[in-house]
């Protein structure tokens, strides 16, 4: 099992930012596609970003324009950074990777991926 571990979530007012990090290894963050996944019980959950192994990435069209995705292999993080934040943004964050190098990954494969954090609250008011 990957072990992801994702950090900066909070409370924010309508319009403002945060910025999501995940903590993943390093085999992970250089061959993995890694991607954020919102869920807020009861609604159906979302694949929000990913970011595919060879760099590509793509969004769910609900955030396109206000959220990047982006990874520092460095540093071995994931980041989702979030402007013009939304009530209807609000849910439960998870960082989710998986092992993908047969073709270039899209938001809808974000809930098939294999290794998931906890995850992290956000909540816009």
């Amino acid at each position: 099992q990957v072990q992801l571990v994702e950090s900066g979530g909070g409370s924010v007012q309508a319009g403002g930012s945060l910025r999501l990090s995940c903590a993943v290894p390093e085999y992970a963050i250089k061959s993995y596609a890694m991607g954020w996944y919102r869920q807020d019980p009861p609604k159906i959950g979302e694949g929000v970003a990913v970011i595919d192994s060879r760099g590509p990435t793509a969004y769910a069209g609900s955030v396109k324009g206000r959220f990047t995705i982006s990874k520092d292999i460095i540093k071995k993080t994931l980041y989702l950074q979030m402007d013009n934040l939304q009530p209807e943004d609000t849910a439960i964050y998870y960082c989710m990777g998986d092992y993908r190098p047969d073709f270039v990954v899209g938001v809808s494969d974000i809930e098939h991926f294999g290794h998931r954090g906890q995850g992290t609250q956000v909540t816009v008011s």
